[in-house]
């Protein structure tokens, strides 16, 4: 048994990082210390002030584990990797988990590519981003293959030079065919120039270029040339006004702008991207913080789970604030960089002025979106809280919903959808092929898909796999349907000794949700409110997911039926067999005279089916 106060005592006087559990085992709560004595000590000691949200959290643990590490950058380090892993409740998170494109350039290749990545590999390739639209660098790619003719097929070359013929670029004059050696590896190195100084934001060149090409053309009266090489100079224009604000500092530096505003528990973070001395985007992130929270720490909190996961990080950081541990992030960004990486906290001039700029968007978005963001909450964690005022329970995150599906009582496949803080969690959906029931058996295919899944998860966590999302168990068991599913769900977690809150979805004539089976009661639920709608949404999913994965299989021909053994019955006899009997017990049990009715049948194939079962 776990007694806080005693563990407390054996906590060592080190740095490391600590891991808060809930009463279900869950991880609440991930933090560093310079010394987990008495870091760890602080949150049971009763005369400090924690905080609204850290004061709640403590009502929550039952046991805490720590992890000892050899410096506080080590800590740091692995605070980041165990927040983006479990996500804790408590911990201020952002919400966002974004990657951004990257335009890669393959210049260690003889002839090179130009195109679009979301890492940045350790090659000797030309990297420039990263960019916060996607479309913005498909835009950008597309132009600068038709500046510069360069090819967008995977052939190694030279050495496939001539080997097959010129694909649709080369007839249609987008490319100048290096793989027939249509163009020398000279030649196409210096368009690969040109790109590259491109890409950096040289514009004039190309500009200069291609007005002196469009007014040749005009001169010539080759007017559709003429018109062609307006629309790339209108291009290459529309790019460069992009990337028109300039950085007060020194000229191809990188740096992001960073920027909080706050209300109440939601915070926009604003990060302005500037590279080579050009504000290339910009973007802004959502977290959820504690009321009590100071701007500082959120920014600190931000940047831990941002730059943990972005491939780039710049060589300065503007903020606002000094940070709390703003030595330890500039020597953890910089191990993650290989070069230095600084904080820069202006007081006055330009960059001041674009810290303010960065503040005023972020507090744009946030009042922007405050309405939306008091909507979302309703219709999603609102929504469980209703919910669980309506059955009589609490601590709702995590839902499972269940669902069966079948064509004709043949073939039925399961499913299992996730819902949590009111919200679908795609990443844990799964499917199940019902492998022990034969017929439409509803009941018995729900026993089956129970059995499995809750069998995974116990044998998960009996062999330590924390990380399997069958080892992770719901708050609360949605069935479709009444009584009967809720029981059937009831034995099935009495069997395994599993004690989690089941609740049916009871329906009416119409096949509409009218009430709630939990506890052997039907309760009503207001069709109009949050709850009612959320259990809708789950209801529609679990049903989308069953019937998606059961086209799905019928598509690929994987589904397969005991019909499909019997000599002589193909896909139409076996459609005929499957419309007019109700499931296979009856199929089983019908005379001859009955299986020869049938439009598909003779007399020999009758027989066959007949045969086959007795």
């Amino acid at each position: 048994m776990f007694v806080i106060e005693e563990e407390l005592k054996k906590l060592p006087a080190r740095p490391g990082v600590y891991l808060m559990h809930d009463e279900k085992d869950e991880i609440i709560y991930v933090g560093k210390a310079v010394s987990l004595k008495n870091r760890v000590r602080q949150y049971f000691q009763t005369s400090r002030n924690k905080g609204i949200k850290i004061e709640q959290m403590v009502t929550h643990i039952r046991r805490f584990e720590y992890i000892v590490t050899d410096s506080e950058l080590e800590a740091l380090v692995l605070e980041c990797n165990l927040i983006k892993e479990h996500r804790p409740k408590y911990n201020t998170m952002l919400m966002d988990d974004k990657t951004y494109p990257f335009i890669k350039v393959t210049v260690q290749e003889p002839f090179p590519r130009i195109m679009m990545v979301r890492k940045q590999a350790k090659d000797k390739a030309r990297y420039f981003g990263p960019f916060t639209s996607s479309q913005a660098v498909k835009d950008i790619i597309e132009l600068v293959r038709k500046l510069y003719f360069l090819r967008t097929c995977n052939r190694n070359l030279p050495r496939d030079i001539g080997k097959e013929r010129p694909c649709l670029n080369y007839h249609i004059k987008q490319c100048k065919a290096p793989c027939q050696g249509y163009v020398s590896q000279e030649e196409y190195r210096r368009a690969i120039d040109e790109v590259v100084k491109f890409l950096s934001g040289h514009y004039d060149g190309i500009l200069k270029e291609l007005e002196e090409k469009m007014m040749e053309a005009s001169e010539k009266m080759e007017f559709e040339k003429a018109i062609e090489y307006r629309e790339l100079i209108a291009s290459v224009h529309k790019i460069s006004e992009k990337q028109k604000i300039t950085d007060a500092g020194k000229i191809g530096e990188d740096r992001d702008v960073l920027a909080v505003a706050r209300e109440g528990e939601d915070a926009i973070v604003q990060v302005f991207f500037i590279r080579g001395g050009r504000l290339i985007g910009r973007d802004h992130f959502y977290l959820r913080v504690d009321p009590d929270e100071s701007k500082a720490s959120i920014m600190g909190s931000f940047i831990k789970q941002f730059y943990a996961g972005t491939p780039y990080i710049p060589r300065e950081l503007m903020v606002q604030y000094e940070l709390e541990e703003q030595s330890l992030l500039e020597e953890w960004l910089t191990g993650r960089r290989g070069h230095k990486v600084t904080f820069t906290v202006p007081k006055k001039g330009d960059k001041e002025k674009l810290v303010e700029l960065a503040e005023r968007n972020a507090g744009m978005v946030l009042a922007k979106d405050k309405e939306r963001l008091i909507r979302e909450a309703a219709r999603t964690t609102g929504a469980v809280r209703e919910l669980e005022k309506i059955i009589g329970i609490s601590g709702v995150r995590r839902m499972e919903a269940f669902d069966i599906s079948n064509t004709n009582g043949f073939n039925s496949v399961g499913s299992m959808v996730v819902y949590e803080d009111g919200k679908p969690k795609r990443s844990d959906y799964r499917k199940f092929k019902i492998k022990g029931v034969q017929g439409a058996d509803d009941y018995a295919s729900m026993r089956e898909v129970l059995t499995r899944r809750f069998s995974h998860g116990l044998k998960g966590k009996d062999h330590g796999k924390d990380f399997d999302s069958f080892t992770l168990f719901p708050d609360l068991i949605l069935m479709d349907g009444g009584k009967g599913q809720v029981h059937i769900a009831e034995e099935v977690l009495n069997e395994l000794r599993i004690h989690i809150p089941v609740c049916g979805m009871v329906k009416d004539d119409r096949h509409r949700t009218r009430g709630l089976f939990y506890h052997d009661q039907e309760l009503p639920i207001d069709t109009a409110s949050e709850a009612f709608k959320l259990i809708t949404r789950i209801q529609d999913e679990a049903h989308r997911f069953a019937i998606e994965f059961h086209r799905k299989l019928r598509t690929q021909g994987q589904v397969h039926s005991i019909l499909d053994d019997i000599p002589g019955v193909g896909p139409k006899r076996r459609k005929d067999l499957m419309k007019h009997f109700q499931n296979l017990e009856a199929i089983k049990n019908a005379d001859l005279e009955e299986l020869k009715k049938l439009p598909s049948m003779n007399e020999k194939s009758a027989r066959d089916v007949y045969n086959f079962f007795h």
